[in-house]
Protein backbone atom coordinates (compact mmCIF):
# COMPACT_ATOMS: atom_id res chain seq x y z
CA UNK A 1 0.00 0.00 0.00
CA UNK A 2 2.68 2.57 0.85
CA UNK A 3 4.98 1.61 -2.68
CA UNK A 4 1.65 1.94 -4.30
CA UNK A 5 1.04 5.28 -2.37
CA UNK A 6 4.55 6.86 -3.52
CA UNK A 7 4.56 5.09 -7.22
CA UNK A 8 0.94 7.81 -7.36
CA UNK A 9 2.54 10.71 -5.92
CA UNK A 10 5.86 10.11 -8.39
CA UNK A 11 3.13 10.63 -11.62
CA UNK A 12 2.47 14.48 -10.29
CA UNK A 13 3.89 17.07 -12.87
CA UNK A 14 5.29 20.35 -11.06
CA UNK A 15 2.24 22.35 -12.29
CA UNK A 16 0.25 19.81 -10.38
CA UNK A 17 1.20 20.62 -7.10
CA UNK A 18 0.70 23.97 -7.63
CA UNK A 19 -3.05 22.58 -8.60
CA UNK A 20 -2.72 21.22 -5.10
CA UNK A 21 -1.99 24.12 -3.83
CA UNK A 22 -5.23 25.58 -5.08
CA UNK A 23 -7.14 23.21 -3.77
CA UNK A 24 -5.34 23.32 -0.56
CA UNK A 25 -6.29 27.31 -0.62
CA UNK A 26 -10.07 26.55 -1.08
CA UNK A 27 -10.37 24.06 1.85
CA UNK A 28 -8.66 26.52 4.59
CA UNK A 29 -11.22 28.76 3.19
CA UNK A 30 -14.26 26.56 3.70
CA UNK A 31 -12.39 25.74 7.36
CA UNK A 32 -11.64 29.61 8.06
CA UNK A 33 -15.74 30.49 7.16
CA UNK A 34 -16.79 27.49 9.87
CA UNK A 35 -14.51 28.73 12.34
CA UNK A 36 -16.08 32.28 12.43
CA UNK A 37 -19.22 30.71 12.45
CA UNK A 38 -18.21 28.86 15.48
CA UNK A 39 -16.35 31.74 17.18
CA UNK A 40 -17.12 34.51 15.45
CA UNK A 41 -13.70 36.38 14.89
CA UNK A 42 -14.02 38.62 11.69
CA UNK A 43 -10.03 38.12 11.26
CA UNK A 44 -10.90 34.48 10.80
CA UNK A 45 -13.21 34.89 8.09
CA UNK A 46 -10.67 37.72 6.63
CA UNK A 47 -8.53 35.15 6.64
CA UNK A 48 -10.40 32.70 4.20
CA UNK A 49 -11.02 35.50 2.14
CA UNK A 50 -7.50 36.06 1.76
CA UNK A 51 -6.97 32.69 0.48
CA UNK A 52 -9.50 32.53 -2.75
CA UNK A 53 -6.79 35.22 -4.18
CA UNK A 54 -4.14 32.81 -3.45
CA UNK A 55 -5.73 30.29 -4.74
CA UNK A 56 -6.38 31.90 -7.93
CA UNK A 57 -2.40 32.92 -8.36
CA UNK A 58 -2.04 29.05 -7.95
CA UNK A 59 -4.59 28.33 -10.59
CA UNK A 60 -3.13 30.95 -12.69
CA UNK A 61 1.19 29.59 -12.22
CA UNK A 62 -0.27 25.57 -13.14
CA UNK A 63 -1.53 26.33 -16.45
CA UNK A 64 1.65 29.37 -17.46
CA UNK A 65 3.96 26.21 -16.42
CA UNK A 66 2.23 23.32 -17.54
CA UNK A 67 2.81 25.24 -21.23
CA UNK A 68 6.19 25.71 -20.07
CA UNK A 69 6.97 22.66 -19.56
CA UNK A 70 4.93 21.03 -21.97
CA UNK A 71 3.43 18.57 -19.86
CA UNK A 72 -0.13 19.11 -19.84
CA UNK A 73 -1.87 15.90 -19.21
CA UNK A 74 -5.75 14.53 -18.75
CA UNK A 75 -4.88 13.81 -14.81
CA UNK A 76 -4.01 17.86 -14.90
CA UNK A 77 -6.58 19.13 -16.17
CA UNK A 78 -9.10 17.13 -14.14
CA UNK A 79 -7.49 17.65 -11.10
CA UNK A 80 -7.72 21.26 -11.65
CA UNK A 81 -11.40 21.51 -12.48
CA UNK A 82 -11.73 19.95 -8.70
CA UNK A 83 -9.25 22.33 -7.04
CA UNK A 84 -11.64 24.90 -9.06
CA UNK A 85 -14.86 23.62 -7.90
CA UNK A 86 -13.52 23.90 -3.97
CA UNK A 87 -11.46 27.07 -4.19
CA UNK A 88 -13.87 28.80 -6.41
CA UNK A 89 -17.55 27.01 -6.07
CA UNK A 90 -17.59 25.73 -2.86
CA UNK A 91 -15.83 27.84 -1.16
CA UNK A 92 -16.93 31.07 -2.18
CA UNK A 93 -20.31 29.75 -0.96
CA UNK A 94 -19.41 28.73 2.25
CA UNK A 95 -17.81 32.38 2.90
CA UNK A 96 -20.94 33.76 1.79
CA UNK A 97 -23.06 31.73 3.98
CA UNK A 98 -20.75 33.06 7.10
CA UNK A 99 -21.40 36.44 6.10
CA UNK A 100 -24.98 35.99 6.61
CA UNK A 101 -26.76 34.95 3.42
CA UNK A 102 -28.29 31.94 5.18
CA UNK A 103 -32.12 32.34 3.98
CA UNK A 104 -33.80 29.64 2.60
CA UNK A 105 -33.43 31.10 -0.98
CA UNK A 106 -29.94 32.05 -0.05
CA UNK A 107 -29.54 28.43 0.37
CA UNK A 108 -31.27 28.09 -3.23
CA UNK A 109 -29.44 30.56 -4.90
CA UNK A 110 -25.77 29.47 -3.38
CA UNK A 111 -26.29 26.12 -4.68
CA UNK A 112 -27.41 27.15 -8.11
CA UNK A 113 -24.23 28.88 -7.91
CA UNK A 114 -22.17 26.00 -7.24
CA UNK A 115 -24.12 23.72 -9.42
CA UNK A 116 -23.60 25.97 -12.33
CA UNK A 117 -19.61 26.01 -11.67
CA UNK A 118 -19.47 22.18 -11.62
CA UNK A 119 -21.64 22.21 -14.70
CA UNK A 120 -19.03 24.82 -16.66
CA UNK A 121 -15.94 23.33 -15.57
CA UNK A 122 -17.46 19.93 -16.85
CA UNK A 123 -18.64 21.38 -20.36
CA UNK A 124 -15.18 23.00 -20.57
CA UNK A 125 -13.57 19.86 -20.17
CA UNK A 126 -15.96 17.78 -22.76
CA UNK A 127 -15.68 20.79 -24.83
CA UNK A 128 -11.51 21.66 -24.76
CA UNK A 129 -10.39 19.97 -27.96
CA UNK A 130 -13.21 21.35 -30.41
CA UNK A 131 -12.15 25.17 -28.55
CA UNK A 132 -8.83 24.77 -29.21
CA UNK A 133 -9.31 23.71 -32.71
CA UNK A 134 -6.53 21.18 -32.73
CA UNK A 135 -4.04 23.35 -31.36
CA UNK A 136 -2.92 22.92 -27.67
CA UNK A 137 -4.32 25.97 -26.21
CA UNK A 138 -8.16 26.53 -26.15
CA UNK A 139 -8.63 30.40 -27.57
CA UNK A 140 -11.62 31.39 -25.64
CA UNK A 141 -14.17 30.13 -23.01
CA UNK A 142 -17.76 29.63 -23.26
CA UNK A 143 -18.91 31.61 -20.39
CA UNK A 144 -17.31 33.20 -17.38
CA UNK A 145 -14.69 31.18 -15.97
CA UNK A 146 -15.47 29.85 -12.29
CA UNK A 147 -12.25 31.94 -10.82
CA UNK A 148 -14.40 34.95 -11.63
CA UNK A 149 -16.13 34.12 -8.25
CA UNK A 150 -13.09 35.64 -6.51
CA UNK A 151 -14.39 39.62 -7.65
CA UNK A 152 -17.93 38.31 -5.37
CA UNK A 153 -15.06 36.96 -2.54
CA UNK A 154 -13.94 40.56 -2.81
CA UNK A 155 -17.14 42.29 -2.71
CA UNK A 156 -17.55 40.27 0.87
CA UNK A 157 -14.36 41.55 1.98
CA UNK A 158 -15.23 44.82 1.79
CA UNK A 159 -18.61 44.47 3.59
CA UNK A 160 -17.16 42.37 6.20
CA UNK A 161 -14.16 44.58 6.95
CA UNK A 162 -17.24 47.49 7.27
CA UNK A 163 -18.82 45.32 9.27
CA UNK A 164 -21.23 44.80 6.67
CA UNK A 165 -22.38 41.27 7.49
CA UNK A 166 -24.82 39.12 9.78
CA UNK A 167 -28.26 41.58 10.60
CA UNK A 168 -25.76 44.53 8.84
CA UNK A 169 -25.51 42.70 5.35
CA UNK A 170 -25.85 45.09 2.31
CA UNK A 171 -29.36 45.43 0.77
CA UNK A 172 -31.21 43.91 4.02
CA UNK A 173 -33.29 41.02 3.81
CA UNK A 174 -36.73 40.39 2.28
CA UNK A 175 -39.73 37.65 3.17
CA UNK A 176 -40.44 35.83 -0.08
CA UNK A 177 -43.06 32.84 1.18
CA UNK A 178 -41.69 30.20 4.03
CA UNK A 179 -38.33 31.82 3.71
CA UNK A 180 -36.35 34.79 3.65
CA UNK A 181 -34.26 36.46 0.89
CA UNK A 182 -30.97 38.41 1.04
CA UNK A 183 -30.78 40.32 -2.00
CA UNK A 184 -27.20 40.34 -2.11
CA UNK A 185 -27.18 37.45 -2.68
CA UNK A 186 -28.44 37.41 -6.15
CA UNK A 187 -25.10 38.44 -7.57
CA UNK A 188 -24.41 34.64 -7.04
CA UNK A 189 -27.06 33.81 -9.66
CA UNK A 190 -26.07 35.95 -12.02
CA UNK A 191 -22.57 34.82 -11.97
CA UNK A 192 -23.86 31.07 -12.27
CA UNK A 193 -25.84 32.06 -15.11
CA UNK A 194 -22.81 33.67 -16.81
CA UNK A 195 -20.85 30.92 -16.33
CA UNK A 196 -23.15 28.63 -18.10
CA UNK A 197 -23.81 30.98 -20.95
CA UNK A 198 -22.73 29.55 -24.52
CA UNK A 199 -23.34 32.79 -26.21
CA UNK A 200 -21.10 34.60 -24.04
CA UNK A 201 -17.62 33.96 -25.51
CA UNK A 202 -14.51 35.49 -23.30
CA UNK A 203 -10.93 34.97 -25.50
CA UNK A 204 -8.72 33.15 -23.22
CA UNK A 205 -4.87 34.97 -22.14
Amino acid sequence: MKQRHFSMLREFRLADWFTLGNAFCGTGAIFAAMRFLQDGVVRDLMLGMALIPLAFVFDALDGRIARWRKVASTLGRELDSLADVISFGVAPAALAYACGLQGGWDWVVLSYFVGCGVSRLARYNVTAESLSDGGDKVKYFEGTPIPSSVLIVGLLALAASRDAIGVNLWLGVVKLGPWQLHPLVLIFALSGSLMISKTLRIPKP
